[in-house]
């Protein structure tokens, strides 16, 4: 069994989920605007109506309440809080996240928010994103906004959701909204003004929340799974979880964006890493700048939030270190993602082993192809057999002392899946895209058992 007070939850969206994309005043954002270019997500889908979350928070509470969770995790769009990204406040916006507060606390579950997760003002898009100088401060005001609101009433944030994926696959491979390909001199620029923003965001917390107020981040954590137990693999795959972009060495295709340590080091050890100062440093501030926005972005946070699907097996070679073979037929998720529950054992254990603070995993699950049978049930065994495996590689780090505090399936609800729309389905909550039906999934109350139970 996990500890006592071990948290339980579900993770969503809210471009994924809400719909309502234009009304009561929300502004438009980077994804309404993708969704409109033809070719670029899955079979024309769009997030207008999503989940219709929206107008259905009691109904989704309800659900919640009935699935056992101690915590749900969801963000707030910027757009439909600050519909040009600054200045205007749109009440109506905050008056719907506020009643959904409200809700999940009279239900007993404690809300966790995550302040960004993707869906970028599309106002602010126009005046240069995350590569305008002022794009830390804008996002400071949002968030001071939302604090100003909720900071009475919530004690957990997050507040950003994946950099990584969306400057990465937004402004480097050009996957996802806004669907562009930056030279690598703006990405890290990008980079730097992200981090920035964070850091801001942190303080603004720290100013106008609860003085009990925990905050953290949720990033991509990439996992390097050590072939054997031996030494050297291990030795290998942890060199590789931090300094991915020298043991790759600089191979031209490593796509840098995704290191741990470019991210990590900056917010917990208030350095960049020593690849990136040696290789770019002309891209970042001037040496009086950059030590004083370092003393912003690692200011002290609470936890660590990881998202983590999967793991890429390595080991040591002769020379360096290399991508283990795996064995043919190797299992696959509906999304193609590689089936690899020891991510969630040595995910946590080497990022707890570098960074010393508490761990959240604040998405997992799968994609998985599920539908309605004949008897109106959703039987997605796969799915129950996933999670399995990967909560007891979880349960081992915890027995190891690894302080794991929570974690969060990914999702709750089958959602809008970005560039690939509504053909992928992650949720516990089988949903009609039509007409917004919900339906629980047998996972749904298999996680429901887990919930109350304590135990898998």
């Amino acid at each position: 069994m996990f500890k006592k007070d071990f948290v339980w939850g579900v993770a969503t969206a809210s471009y994924q989920i809400e719909g309502g994309a234009y009304e009561d005043g929300k502004g438009l954002s980077i994804w309404d605007m993708f969704c409109k270019e033809p070719g670029r997500v899955y079979d024309g889908n769009t997030g207008d109506f999503a989940c219709d979350s929206y107008h259905r928070i009691d109904e989704d509470v309800k659900l919640l309440k009935e699935l056992g969770v101690k915590a749900y995790r969801f963000s707030i769009s910027w757009p439909r809080v600050l519909p040009n990204g600054i200045g205007e406040i749109n009440e109506k916006g905050l008056e719907y996240y506020e009643k959904l507060v409200d809700a999940l606390i009279e239900a007993g579950i404690e809300p966790y928010i995550t302040l960004f997760h993707w869906d970028y003002p599309y106002e602010l898009y126009k005046r240069g994103q995350w590569l305008n100088p002022k794009s830390s401060n804008w996002f400071e005001e949002y968030v001071t906004v939302v604090l100003k609101r909720l900071g009475s009433k919530v004690r957990y944030w997050m507040t950003l959701n994946e950099p990584q994926c969306f400057i990465g696959l937004g402004y480097y491979t050009g996957e996802h909204a806004p669907g562009h390909r930056y030279s690598v001199y703006d990405i890290i620029q990008m980079i730097h003004n992200t981090l920035l923003a964070h850091g801001k965001a942190v303080r603004a917390i720290r100013k106008y929340g609860r003085k009990d107020a925990k905050v953290g981040f949720a990033f991509v954590n990439y996992v390097n799974i050590p072939n054997t137990f031996s030494e050297a693999d291990i030795e290998a795959a942890k060199e590789m979880m931090f300094n991915g972009y020298l043991s790759s060495e600089k191979n031209p295709n490593h796509n840098f964006i995704f290191d741990n340590d470019y991210w990590y080091d900056p917010i917990l050890l208030g350095k960049y890493p020593n690849w990136l100062i040696e290789d770019f440093r002309e891209y970042l501030p001037k040496e009086e700048q950059l030590k004083k926005d370092l003393e912003i972005i690692s200011t002290d946070i609470d936890f660590i939030g990881l998202n983590i699907y999967q793991g890429v097996r390595v080991e040591k070679a002769k020379k360096g270190i290399k991508i283990s073979k795996l064995k043919e037929g190797h299992a696959v998720t509906g999304f193609n993602w590689k089936v690899s529950p020891e991510a969630l054992y040595w995910g946590p254990k080497f990022t707890y082993e570098r960074y010393k603070k508490p761990i959240y995993i604040t998405e997992n699950g799968l994609s998985n192809k599920d539908w309605v049978a004949l008897d109106g049930k959703i039987y997605d065994q796969a799915r129950i057999d996933f999670l399995q495996r990967y909560l007891l590689e979880l349960k081992k780090a915890y027995d190891e002392g690894i302080p794991v505090e929570g974690y969060f399936h990914w999702s709750f609800l089958d959602n809008f899946e970005w560039a690939e729309g509504y053909k992928e389905r992650f949720g516990l909550v089988y949903v009609d895209f039509e007409t917004g039906e919900r339906i629980p999934k047998e996972s749904y109350y298999w996680y429901k058992k887990v919930c109350k139970e304590n135990k898998f």
